[in-house]
């Protein structure tokens, strides 16, 4: 039993998303960039984070993806089913035919950690990931988007003849 890189690569991202939306929406490029997973993986992923409505996309100039819905109502839990991760302890994948189509002695103990898994995934939010990696000292926040300096316009006298 272990997660795969489609579950850890899909809260890694999450992750990154979290703490950039911010800013606007943010490009698959830039996490590929940032995480090191490779744009055409992130682009499977977020294809399903879509469907599952966790992430919204933004089309055209500026585009890219922000997360579809408050970050603390997002579990990890959430985020691995969205994109089709199992983590199933038991040897059967739950069919409770493991041993000549009758559960084997263990089916029970693995059974009950898959449970708690999830019990333990379900009950971490986005939110607190996100928050977690802004307190810890290697988090580097995004340069702040500067803005135009805005000048009061100069009022030029006329005169109008008739």
């Amino acid at each position: 039993m272990r997660l795969t890189t489609k579950g850890r690569f899909a809260v890694t991202a999450m992750i990154d998303l979290g703490l950039r939306q911010h800013a606007g929406p943010v490009t698959l490029a830039s996490i590929a960039e940032r995480q090191k997973i490779s744009l055409s993986y992130l682009e499977q992923l977020f294809g399903k984070l879509r469907r599952n409505r966790l992430v919204a996309s933004v089309r055209g100039p500026g585009g890219g993806y922000c997360v579809a819905k408050p970050m603390y109502q997002m579990s990890v839990a959430d985020i691995i089913q969205a994109v089709d991760e199992t983590l199933d302890a038991t040897q059967c994948s739950g069919r409770a035919d493991c041993h000549d189509d009758h559960p084997c002695m263990t089916h029970t103990l693995w059974s009950t950690l898959n449970e708690k898994m999830f019990e333990y995934l379900r009950s971490v939010t986005l939110q607190e990931l996100v928050d977690q990696q802004k307190n810890d000292a290697g988090y580097q926040a995004a340069p702040p988007v500067e803005q135009p300096v805005r000048r009061p316009m100069r009022r030029i006298p006329m005169t109008v003849t008739a």
